[in-house]
Order: structure tokens, then C-alpha cells, then sequence
């Protein structure tokens, strides 16, 4: 087994070893994983934050050893930036961009060095939806996790990181986590509201803030109203997502 860390500001992870191949995720900087198959120029990955699978072009990430990849694991949390676009010095004295949520090793992994702000270690709850509100307007973009494009799941799941959580990566997976509400009306601000389709099948979540508003990646990060028939649209006056449940994460 073999194991890597992302030394570059944003990677697509893919769902085949081919440029042109769907992008089903990122790695952002810092992030580390286990490299499941290495061929001549790509690798399958699993990212050690949410177990998600893909493959990533072999240039864009640096091996490590398994000790130095235990090291990260050992230590629990990560510091997390939590400004919208920080920077790093390389050793090189070469200032590489990073963007919100990327997490920081606790250590010299990759010789460089960091002086910018983050968040280490959970937050409160009421921070969610301020956290959220980071990424609003962001586009919609299949695979994203960042402000320059991200998905429903993506957002979700980066809002929670930089708060001191762990969500899997996709809505389905996320439904798994936390306790089921029986009614909105039970809600709190931070917690997760999921969508089906019209096969049942969970592909949409957002995150529930104040007054019957859930802030949500459907076109780009938007705010709507919600209730219990789902995401109401008051702009066309309809309802873009059927709601499913309401989970408690925190």
C-alpha cells in the first residue's frame, strides 16, 4: 500500500483514469489518502477525510510514507483555513493559493510553512450557517468543493469540515449520518435536510438556517424557503426538491 498528500491548491479526482473523465471530487491542499492502484500516469485513490474513491493524475500529489500518513491520522484534527483564499510559501519562497477549507498539516510533511487564518477543532453549531453563508453564490459545479464551484454534498460537507466535522461525500451517504427528525417544525439552524428524487433515491441535501429558509448548491448557493413538502422557489414559484428528512448531526 502506498499513500499520498495533495501539495497542489485544487485536483480533480475522477471517476476513470482520463483527463476528459467525469470529475466526482477534489483534493484539496493538504488533504491525504491511500493510492489503491498506481499505473504509468494516473492513480486510483481513497481520501482519508470521507473514503471517496477516484483517480488522480500521478503529477499532482506526492508520496508519502505510511508512518508520515499514520502521523496525520494519529493526530485527529486538522487546522482548517477558513478564509476564503489564503496563501502558502513553498520552500521554494514560491506563494501557492489555497483555497477555504483546506486543511494544514500539523507538521513539515511538505516543507511548507503557513500564516494565515484557520479554525482547529469543533465549533459551535451556530457557526454552520455562518460558515455557509461563505459560499454563497458560489456556481454549481458536479464534483466541487470550493467557491469557485461546488455540489449540494460538496457544500454541505466543506461547511461541516471547516466547522470541525466529518460528512461522507455524497447526499446519499450523508442521509446515513446523524439523528432523524419526525417533523421541521424540531429543526435547528446547522442541521441537514435531504431530497429525493422521483425514484426515492436521496441526491439532493441543504442545510437548514432560521425562519423556515435552507441554504442549499441548486444553480449556485442560494437561499430558499423550505417546509414540509420541500424547497420552494419564490422566484418561479415552484418546488425545485421534495423533502425527504431532517438529520441532526450535530
Amino acid at each position: 500500500m502506498q499513500y499520498g498528500i495533495c501539495h497542489l491548491s485544487i485536483v480533480p479526482v475522477r471517476a476513470i483514469a482520463d483527463d476528459a473523465g467525469e470529475m466526482v471530487s477534489q483534493l484539496l491542499y493538504g488533504e491525504h489518502f491511500k493510492v489503491l492502484e498506481q499505473r504509468k500516469k494516473w492513480s486510483r485513490i481513497r481520501n482519508a477525510f470521507d473514503k471517496c474513491e477516484g483517480w488522480i493524475s500521478n503529477q499532482q500529489f506526492t508520496l508519502i510514507s505510511e508512518d508520515e500518513f499514520n502521523g496525520i491520522e494519529d493526530l485527529g484534527t486538522y487546522r482548517i483555513t477558513s478564509e476564503l483564499i489564503s496563501f502558502i510559501e513553498t520552500e521554494n519562497t514560491v506563494l501557492l493559493p489555497i483555497v477555504l477549507g483546506s486543511p494544514i498539516p500539523k507538521h513539515c510533511l511538505l516543507q511548507n510553512s503557513f500564516d494565515g487564518s484557520y479554525s482547529d477543532g469543533m465549533q459551535d453549531k451556530r457557526e454552520i450557517v455562518n460558515k455557509a453563508l461563505l459560499y454563497l453564490n458560489a456556481p454549481f459545479l458536479w464534483g466541487g468543493k470550493t467557491t469557485f464551484g461546488i455540489d449540494g454534498p460538496g457544500f454541505t460537507q466543506m461547511v461541516y469540515k471547516i466547522n470541525g466535522y466529518r460528512l461522507l461525500r455524497g447526499a446519499q451517504e450523508q442521509s446515513t449520518q446523524g439523528e432523524a427528525l419526525s417533523f421541521i417544525e424540531e429543526s435547528e439552524p446547522g442541521d441537514l435536510a435531504f431530497f429525493d428524487n422521483n425514484e426515492g433515491i436521496i441526491d439532493h441535501v441543504g442545510i437548514i438556517m432560521e425562519n423556515n429558509y435552507v441554504i442549499h448548491s441548486y444553480g449556485k448557493v442560494r437561499i430558499d424557503r423550505i417546509d414540509h413538502t420541500g424547497i420552494f422557489n419564490t422566484e418561479t414559484n415552484t418546488y425545485t426538491h421534495k423533502l425527504r428528512v431532517i438529520k441532526k448531526i450535530i
